[in-house]
């Protein structure tokens, strides 16, 4: 066993699950659970639940499941024993000395290991005679060299093994720097060759300051691929990683501007806007939005001046308008990208267009106009019916001060725009019921779909007498010493129902708790959200010995069918074998 479940359960003893989670997720009490958004995937209706009595969350949308340790490996990356360890440090405990497979954290290490020593290896090469150009690149750009190395800027040489022989001449392995996704295996030949040649290199570093991946830009304008990129790796996640934050996050400013490319980032920072970053690629994730309201309590959008900006600029105001964050959205005038407006204007010119930021609403209406020619009265009533619409879903206080500025530069009516806008709101009411009644049915769907146990479908009352049962166990152990000599995890049907009655009896006789985090040791996440979906019927029958034993009967009967080929099983729904354990009550 990598930890002993003692030490697992002290650590579910000392941290309020709910309390860890808000620190990354805004929580609402929903009785004596608390419900948000999920961080794993984007939704607008809260499906995310926090359950402190089992240490526990599951989200309805994705299936997302885990105790407090699996919550942070996944939100911070991590693999188990890195997440262990980063609850122990909050708990106040101190890891044991012995005892614990650690060959996933040494494996991450010698990944981290490995770049920042291919980081160091790019770096040197500027200062190589042959690499002059590279060097001049950077410099022409307008980088300093003090920017180049502040940021350990780069080049990767045109050459198809320099890195690779470098890193294995320090000792790296050749599966080593396949997994850290710098080398890869040549095609029917032996021996690997280096995935970064002759382009820019930007490194990638995390909060920590880890080295944690690369970007490479092509030199060479005539090559067809722009950016090569590293992989996802066992220590990267491109929809978690946000270039610059690790500085950004030293900057006295409490507001971050997000832009697109790494370059802005670069050239904001030497000009003194240090608290600049930029995702990796413009699609905002969820997660990286659920990350910048950690160290932000404003976020200004800066995205290039262009069509494929302005559609990243609305989608990212969509998935931010639910992490907190106050939001403006900076007008590009001057340029088409912040860098080409600094070097051009000057950065007293970007701070002037920071100031003259606009908020969500004033950026739609902007946006709405800039589609029709208000000059003329058609364009005139559809600007305004649009605008209509955006203010529907401003606040009260919003729409007051925009309506009257409306009306008074249209010359119109403040009551007729009033009573458009309270049309659209309906329209707007019923298009988020609508919403809403879709996202219900797709967790609904989800919740009841079960790829962890796909014998479940062909043995439906075997399973569901096999789930009871494990569910009674788990919210009542007691009832185990009463029933261990009737039953044995043999007598179950299904493999994966099979897998939980083992550990949970081994939990129950070790005298550990049952909470669906204790589970976590030897389940996947993807299965420890079918574990809490079994946990959940609990809420829905007796919690009886009677009516464990009549699951015992059940699964014992099933056993016996499946058994003899002669025998005709019939086949109920979870819903009929619910009803018959209520009936039994009566």
């Amino acid at each position: 066993m990598a930890i002993s479940r003692e030490f697992i359960q002290d650590i579910h003893d000392r941290l309020d699950i709910a309390d860890v989670i808000s620190s990354y997720v805004s929580l609402k009490p929903a009785g004596r659970r608390f419900k948000g958004l999920c961080p794993f995937h984007g939704e607008k209706t809260p499906s995310f639940t926090v359950y402190p009595e089992t240490n526990s969350f599951y989200c309805f949308g994705c299936g997302a499941a885990g105790d407090v340790i699996g919550f942070i490996q996944r939100i911070e990356n991590l693999d188990r024993i890195e997440a262990i360890k980063a609850c122990a440090d909050r708990a106040g405990l101190s890891m044991p000395e012995e005892g614990y497979d650690d060959s996933l954290t040494k494996r991450r290490l010698r990944i981290l290991s490995a770049n920042r020593e291919a980081a160091r290896f790019f770096n040197a090469q500027l200062r190589e005679e042959k690499n002059r150009h590279a060097l001049e690149y950077y410099l022409n750009r307008g980088l300093t060299p003090a920017t180049i190395t502040h940021f350990g800027l780069g080049y990767a040489p045109d050459d198809w093994h320099a890195l690779t022989n470098h890193l294995k001449s320090m000792g790296y392995t050749e599966n080593e720097l396949i997994l850290a996704n710098l080398s890869r295996r040549s095609d029917g030949k032996a021996g690997c060759y280096d995935i970064f040649r002759n382009r820019m290199m930007f490194p990638i570093i995390d909060v920590r300051g880890n080295v944690v991946a690369f970007s490479g830009r092509r030199y060479n304008e005539q090559d067809k691929q722009k950016y090569v990129n590293t992989s996802d790796t066992p220590v990267f996640k491109k929809g978690n990683t946000i270039f610059g934050l690790n500085f950004a996050k030293n900057s006295s400013d409490s507001r971050l501007i997000i832009v697109e490319g790494q370059m802005d980032v670069i050239a904001l920072h030497q000009a003194g806007f240090t608290n600049t970053v930029a995702c990796l690629g413009t699609a905002l994730t969820t997660e990286q939005a659920n990350i910048l309201a950690r160290y932000a309590e404003e976020l200004l959008i800066c995205y290039d001046n262009d069509e494929a900006g302005r559609k990243a600029t609305a989608r990212a105001l969509e998935i931010l308008e639910n992490t907190g964050l106050k939001l403006k959205v900076i007008n590009m005038e001057g340029g088409k990208d912040p860098d080409e407006i600094i070097k051009t204007h000057g950065k007293e010119r970007f701070n002037d267009l920071i100031k003259g930021a606009a908020n969500r609403t004033e950026y739609r209406l902007n946006t709405e106009m800039s589609k029709y020619n208000v000059l003329t009265d058609d364009g005139k009533l559809k600007f305004l019916t649009a605008a209509a619409e955006v203010l529907a879903d401003s606040s009260p206080m919003e729409a007051e001060i925009y309506t009257l500025r409306l009306a008074n530069e249209f010359g119109i009516n403040k009551d007729s725009l009033s009573a458009q806008i309270e049309n659209a709101k309906k329209n707007l009411k019923r298009k988020k019921a609508s919403e809403r009644m879709k996202e219900d049915r797709a967790m609904l769907a989800n919740s009841f779909s079960d790829k962890s146990n796909p014998e479940r479908a062909k043995n439906i009352r075997a399973a569901s007498a096999e789930e009871v049962l494990i569910a009674s166990l788990m919210r009542n152990p007691d009832f185990y010493q009463k029933l261990r000599d009737r039953f044995s995890p043999d007598d179950f049907v299904t493999q994966f129902n099979r897998r939980i009655i083992t550990h949970l009896i081994e939990l129950i006789e070790g005298g550990y708790s049952t909470d669906v985090g204790m589970f976590s040791e030897v389940f996947s996440s993807e299965e420890l959200g079918s574990i809490q979906r079994i946990s959940f019927r609990g809420d829905e029958t007796a919690n009886t010995l009677k009516e464990c034993e009549d699951c015992i009967k059940v699964i014992k009967e099933e056993k016996a069918a499946l058994s003899n080929p002669l025998a005709q099983g019939g086949e109920i729904t979870d819903e009929q074998f619910a009803d018959f354990f209520r009936n039994k009550q009566q």
